[in-house]
């Protein structure tokens, strides 16, 4: 019997409604997999592949054969609109059934969860954060919610594997399944995974199944794919140059930018008039400001406003009214936006995308891209790389153009090695560590150091923690009342510990600002970290609002709002880059190969920084003179080996070289002082590297690293350990070091 024939009759009559002539590979591959193996499972296909219906079509139908006396499969989303977007689509398939669709997070009402509560049944979605609050607040009700719980289908599984957020679903996932009595098969969805092998495994970690991960053969896929360059002002890089072949512009130039526009921001602006577009920038305070320059150039053009804004620190009815906005097929508005929509919310059919400089990974490039191109069309992306013009005696780290070089190095990594950046599972959790510690603890009461423990420490996420250092944890939370002793030797959470689960911030292990709630009269606009004094204008919302009062008590911000530009600020937004795309950088400024996507004025940038690397060795030669005793040194090193690499310099190797004025610029350049010769640089960097040393040993003196949201509340030397043994890549560092002056590293 094939998969289609398998198929509960309401769902064969749903792809019939739909038009569906053929059942997809993925789709063809997920039904054999569930119907006819106990493993589970990880789906791995482009956007916009159908991996959703893929899973839940033999899970709907094996629930209508025997219907589960519980929720019998949750579904785990990364994001709240994208629970409600996946409701939605989930209620249509369902409702002929009659097999319930349950979502629960903020802002699901209180009766839809009273109701869940009282009839436990169908299928629920959930966030990781929402999941976490059931467990600790329902922990009672575990048992009658998920007794008979047979799938759990986690998306966008790779958004939720590059920290501790992954980690603490995993945990989420082994704590309900302890308590329930259940072993539910794991099913993971994404179109980007880097390591499958390697996802399968995470996926599969306490449940004694292995991963069935099907192999499709995607079809060769047409891009419409452009990558330009701008200085910010002054001449461009291709003005009045012959550059040879490149792309034609993908359409007939609109009306010109406004006089005095920023050159990119302006060909952003024409290229978007009349169309359905996304504008990805790479922070949100850089998404605020494109917000509202492309609104100041509607103005002085006399046009509508045609662009919304989504990011994060928005407030829901901002970023609501910006996803449907999107959904109307009959508008044609931009949505400048971070991450927000990177992921699969349905936002309708969208003619192309803008990448404003490069992302940080191959996958976001490629989730990005996926946003366009639905309803048979090409996905369509333009990038608009932007710097500002090097100076005539500029020194030459800046004179190279690092983020077109990253934009291209992203893109020819997956044309050519079809290669995405594999998941980090090597890292000793600590932060994470406590927050399941209490977590637990608070869920389960009163309980002996032992058998914390043992409820903890068999999660499979802590595999690296060793019985020492939480029994260093467990001491560090006792004396700083975090956990308190009762008088029968028991544990129970302490008074400082009660005001951190109180918190409704505690759900979530991802790092946030302190951030306060910005007002215009009652119309709430969104947070921001740092307010200014009164009288001071911030940018939010893609406008510009005068403070007239703050409210530190209450972290509220009461504003009007004003014409005019300010930069926003929302916390920092640092991107982890992979030391593969900074060799792919490399290799592109010794090739001479050209790229077809690349317009005039980047063919240009490109040829001038070729011309700029041969002369000057950079990619040749690690280390350059800069003029004196100016350096300047290029490793070509991903973040966490670039990180140590700069704290192996000044820890292990500075004092032997006289290195004065060390200042990197990540994960590019480390500029510095020194008296030495570059043969004396390079033979004490490989003696140093030859020797074994503890990775503490790159922690600095006096310094307590903190990397992840709890780790305040860690004792600092597992602070550290987690940050030597977890975060710093030194291995990669090592290799490099040791690879310098070998003709196959040059």
């Amino acid at each position: 019997m094939n998969v289609f024939d398998r198929y509960a009759p309401f769902v064969q009559d749903f792809i019939y409604r739909n038009n569906w002539e053929n059942l997809r590979a993925i789709q063809v591959a997920a039904g054999d997999a569930i119907f006819n193996t106990d493993d589970n499972v990880l789906l791995t296909a482009s956007t916009a592949a159908g991996k959703t219906e893929a899973a839940f079509f033999p899970i709907l139908t094996l629930f209508s054969e025997d219907m589960p006396t519980s929720v019998g499969a949750i579904y785990i989303g990364p994001l709240k609109a994208l629970i409600n977007d996946q409701f939605s689509r989930l209620n249509d398939l369902c409702a002929e059934a009659h097999i319930p669709v349950w979502h629960w997070h903020g802002d699901v009402s209180q009766s839809h969860k009273a109701k869940l509560l009282k009839n436990p049944s169908g299928i629920l979605q959930i966030t990781p954060e929402s999941l976490e609050a059931l467990l600790l607040h329902k922990h009672s009700a575990i048992t009658k919610l998920f007794g008979d719980l047979r799938f759990i289908v986690i998306d966008e599984v790779h958004s939720l594997m590059r920290g501790d957020r992954g980690g603490q679903t995993l945990c989420l996932i082994e704590r309900l399944s302890k308590m329930a009595g259940v072993n539910p098969r794991r099913i993971g969805l994404s179109a980007t995974i880097g390591d499958p092998e390697g996802t399968g495994v995470f996926l599969s970690q306490g449940t004694g199944r292995k991963t069935y991960i099907p192999r499709i053969e995607a079809k060769g896929a047409k891009w419409r794919l452009s990558m330009e360059h701008f200085y910010v002002a002054g001449p461009q890089s291709g003005e009045g140059k012959d550059v040879g072949e490149h792309l034609p512009l993908l359409e007939a130039p609109t009306d010109k930018a406004p006089l005095d526009a920023d050159p990119g921001i302006g060909y952003i602006f024409e290229h978007t008039r009349g169309k359905k577009c996304l504008v990805f920038v790479n922070s949100r305070e850089e998404c605020e400001a494109v917000t509202t320059s492309l609104r100041g150039y509607c103005e002085i053009k006399h046009e509508p406003d045609r662009f919304l804004i989504h990011h994060g620190n928005l407030s829901a009815s901002y970023r609501e009214t910006a996803e449907e906005i999107m959904k109307d097929e009959e508008q044609y508005q931009t949505t400048v936006t971070t991450a927000t929509l990177e992921l699969g919310i349905d936002i309708g059919r969208l003619e192309r995308a803008f990448q404003i400089d490069a992302p940080f990974m191959v996958s976001s490039f490629l989730q990005r891209m996926g946003r366009t191109g639905r309803r048979d069309l090409p996905p369509e992306m333009w990038f608009v790389m932007r710097e500002d013009m090097p100076e005539a005696r500029a020194m030459l780290p800046s004179t190279v153009p690092w983020k077109l070089l990253q934009g291209i190095a992203l893109v020819q990594l997956y044309l050519e090695e079809k290669w995405v950046e594999p998941p980090k599972l090597d890292r000793l959790p600590y932060s994470l560590l406590y927050h399941q510690t209490m977590s637990t603890l608070a869920s389960g009461g009163e309980m002996t150091a032992a058998q914390l423990a043992s409820k903890v420490l068999t999660l499979s996420y802590f595999y690296r923690i060793s019985k020492e250092d939480y029994r260093i944890l467990l001491r560090h939370l006792i004396e700083t009342d975090h956990i308190a002793r009762t008088e029968q030797g028991g544990l129970i959470v302490g008074l400082k510990g009660e005001r951190q689960i109180n918190s409704f911030k505690f759900y979530a292990v991802f790092q946030e600002s302190e951030e306060y709630t910005v007002r215009c009269n009652s119309h709430e606009l969104g947070t921001i970290v740092k307010p200014p004094p009164v009288g001071e204008k911030i940018a939010i919302a893609g406008h510009v609002w005068i403070v007239e009062e703050v409210d530190h008590k209450r972290h509220l911000v009461y504003c009007e709002q004003v014409k005019g530009k300010v930069p926003a600020y929302f916390g920092d937004c640092p991107g982890d880059i992979n030391t593969k795309v900074l060799e792919k950088m490399r290799s592109i400024l010794t090739d001479d190969k050209g790229y077809p996507y690349l317009m005039k004025n980047a063919v240009a940038r490109l040829a001038q920084a070729r011309h700029t690397a041969k002369f000057s060795g950079v990619c040749s030669e690690p280390l350059i003179c800069l003029g004196g005793d100016m350096w300047c040194l290029f490793p070509w090193l991903g973040t966490y080996a670039f990180f140590a690499m700069e704290r192996f310099l000044k820890v292990k190797c500075a004092a032997r070289l006289g290195l004065r004025g060390l200042d990197a610029s990540r994960p590019y350049f480390i500029q510095f002082k020194m008296k030495a010769t570059k043969e004396e640089f390079l033979a004490v960097l490989r003696d140093e590297a030859l020797k074994s040393f503890d990775p503490m040993d790159l922690v600095y003196a006096g310094e307590v690293p903190y990397f992840e949201k709890y780790d305040e509340f860690i004792p600092d030397e597992l602070v550290k350990k987690g940050f030597a043994y977890g975060i710093l890549d030194i291995e990669g560092m090592r290799e490099r070091i040791l690879g310098w002056g070998n003709d196959d590293d040059n």
